[in-house]
């Protein structure tokens, strides 16, 4: 499988949250790289900060949803929580020395895409109704910068 690639209908309208996904694109895309070059450190590295970075964006979008009122919050959580779980299971293996490299770099490129264009999707309507009174205030006091705080310190 080569890099992934951004495209429009991946865009949920929601300009933090698809930044977010964008960077999440990245680093499946670096694993792709380290893992072709075979270098066994970087595939660590990169393993470690992806799951870091896709923890604090779950986390982000669960408090986003929940603050907009989402009414499916729960089960959207529940996706998540399961994809948390089955991406622990790859990190064991591979600390346990198999390389899982490509499988991991399969699985977080196929749910990705078909996470955001369905889960992600259904909650769209729902956050963009809230998000002006969320986002009104861009200081330092604001919605987004608290949470930015929040999670991705």
């Amino acid at each position: 499988m080569a890099h992934l690639v951004w495209t429009k209908e991946l865009d949920t309208g929601i300009g933090v949250i698809d930044g977010q996904h964008k960077r999440i694109v990245e680093y499946i895309n670096k694993l792709h790289d380290a893992r072709i070059n075979h270098d066994k450190k970087s595939v660590s590295d990169i393993i470690e900060a992806t799951v870091d970075y896709t923890l604090s964006h779950f986390s982000f979008e669960e408090a986003l949803m929940e603050d907009a009122g989402y009414e499916f919050v729960r089960p959207h959580k529940k996706v998540h929580e399961l994809f948390v779980r089955r991406v622990a299971e790859f990190q064991l293996r591979y600390k346990a020395g198999e390389d899982i490299s490509e499988e991991l770099h399969n699985l977080l490129a196929r749910w990705l895409f078909n996470h955001i264009r369905n889960d992600d999707a259904a909650y769209v309507v729902a956050v963009k109704s809230t998000m002006k009174s969320l986002t009104k205030n861009k200081g330092e006091g604001g919605w987004i910068s608290r949470s930015f705080k929040r999670f991705f310190r």
